[in-house]
Formats: C-alpha cells, structure tokens, sequence
C-alpha cells in the first residue's frame, strides 16, 4: 500500500459548441504511478445534463489486482462569478473492473450553454479537477523497477553517445563555460541561489513572509532555484493588471499556489491575496457585462431619436405652393 496523493489540475474545453463527437476526453495527467483524465459528454449521457468522469488512461501499465480508493472533485467553473461554478465530489474504488467514475448529472446543458451564464465564455468551458489517493493497492513491484531502470540507463547511454557524436569539443566547452557563467551570477538569498533579476524581488518576499520556506525541504540548488523562480513568477502574473488577466490566467494561478503548498511553502496570505483578485475580475466583469447593456441601450435610444428628429423635421417643413392650391 502507497501513500496518499493528491493533484489539482485545469481542463480548458475549446470550441465546446461545435464538438460533434459523443464524448471528449483531456490530456492525460500522471498523478502517483499511473495516468488518468476526465471525460465529459457534450450533449449528455443519457441525459440533458453535461456528463463528467474520471478514468484511468494507461490501464495496461497497472499490475493485476490494482485499486485505488479516490477522492475526486470536479468544479464547471463560471468565468463570470466564482461563486456560481458548480461542484461535486464522490470517493470510489477504482480498478480493473470499474477505471472509470464521475457525474452523470454535473450540469443542465440549458444552464451550460445559456447567453452570459458564464459557463461557456468566448466558446470555452473550464473545468477544473482535484484528485486525492486515500488508499493505494497494487504498484509496480521492485522487478519492474529494475527493470526500468535498466532500460532508462540503456537509453541514457545510447543519449550520452548521440551526443557525444554530435558536440564538438569546442562546443561542448562552449556549453560549460555558459553553465558556469549562469551558475556564477546567481546570488544566494536566504539559501536559494537566485537569478540578479529576481534578487529584489525574493528579498522583499522574505523580508515581509520570512517564514515561506520553512516548509520547504528540498536541498538540491536547482531545484530550489527552479521554484523560487517559479513563486516569483506567479507573483508578477498576479500583478498583471485586470485587463491582462484572464480566468484562465486566475485558474492556473490557483493551481500553481497549490503545487508550492505542497512542496512545503507557506503561500495562505497569497492565496488570500488571489481571492481578493478574483472578487475584483468578477466585478470587472459584472461591470462591463452592464455597461454593455447600457451602450446597447444608448445605441437603441440614439437611433430612436434620430428617427423621431426626421419625422419633426418632415412636419415642420413649409408647404409648397401646389400643396395649398
């Protein structure tokens, strides 16, 4: 038995009213030792509803007797006001018989495809899934990894001699000296080698939240350099003004903060600071979902007026001569 794991991820439906095939399924996604996606049907299972599941996608890597028991959240989102995306949740057992569980009943296609519902935006549909292992039976055993790790050393040797057939020694110098230049204009900040773009920016992170890394017990410099770069980078997005970011933009920021929660940083007053993003998007929103009303109003009256303006005009003209005798 595995321990528990959990992921969050975002699938972005594209061109959903022109889909004409029963189902649609995402992106595999690798999540603990296996792959799964989501599968909606567009036009309803059985049902006037939009219908949402999740199945394994590699069953054949799994070994005989595997199951998974998962808890399994599914959200439609409403790019128009958060508070209206519609959820669900179920946990089930997972396994050679039944790969596959969702919502039959997830949403009415009338509420999914209504104008300004919000669900459907600009012919797009998000929806976003969290998957959590609460129990695991059944993994690749020790021979099976040894196995792999003897092809994935077969494979690295067989890269290593392409390589080493295509760089020249002088290139590969080249590429030394690059390595190490990068290497060389990174500046330590509070344990993470940093880029000089971003040392401002980490120091002020640290300075105001310095507990953040704590958590965060990855020793290999790269890798800490990596999501040090990758915190910074979710900050400026969120610094983005309201016109540049999008709800897809807002999602993958959620997701992002979720991913360094859980590799050990303390991200909560940035997780506070995206829902106060978010409040602002949905009334940027809401404004000018009005003020489009309000100019297709305006529109409507000025045509009026100019119609109406014609017709004094045409009465208060003076007669002709041959229209009084």
């Amino acid at each position: 038995m595995a321990k528990a794991v959990d992921k969050k991820f975002c699938w972005e439906i594209k061109n959903f009213s022109s889909i004409n095939s029963e189902r649609c399924h995402s992106v595999p996604v690798v999540i603990g030792d296996c792959k799964w996606r989501l599968v909606a049907f567009p036009k309803g299972y059985k049902a006037d509803y939009l219908s949402l599941y999740l199945e394994v996608a590699d069953l054949k890597s799994l070994p005989s007797g595997w199951r998974r028991y998962v808890k399994f959240r599914a959200s439609i989102v409403n790019q128009l006001s958060q508070e209206l995306s519609v959820q669900q949740e179920t946990q089930r057992w997972f396994d050679q018989n039944a790969p596959g569980w969702g919502f039959e009943n997830m949403l009415l296609l009338t509420e999914l495809n209504a104008k300004d519902g919000g669900f459907l935006v600009n012919g797009q549909v998000m929806i976003v899934a969290e998957v959590e292992f609460l129990e695991v039976i059944g993994t690749l055993d020790e021979s099976e990894e040894i196995i792999k790790s003897s092809d994935l050393i077969n494979k690295t040797q067989e890269v290593a001699q392409q390589v080493k057939e295509i760089i020249q020694p002088n290139d590969l110098i080249n590429k030394t000296q690059e390595v190490a230049q990068q290497v060389k204009e990174s500046i330590d900040v509070n344990g993470f080698q940093v880029l000089p773009s971003q040392v401002e920016s980490v120091r002020r992170i640290f300075k105001k939240h310095p507990d953040i890394a704590v958590g965060f017990q990855v020793k290999n410099q790269h890798l800490r350099k990596t999501f040090m770069s990758f915190l910074v980078n979710v900050i400026e997005t969120m610094c983005q003004s309201l016109q540049e970011l999008s709800n897809e933009d807002l999602v993958e920021v959620d997701i992002a903060l979720t991913y360094l929660k859980d590799a050990g940083f303390k991200v909560d007053w940035l997780e506070k600071k995206l829902d106060h993003v978010k409040e602002k998007k949905e009334k940027e929103q809401s404004g000018l979902v009005i003020l489009q009303g309000i100019e297709q109003q305006l529109h409507e009256l000025m045509h009026k007026c100019e119609k109406k303006k014609s017709e004094v005009l045409s009465v208060g003209a003076p007669l002709k001569f041959d229209d009084v005798v």
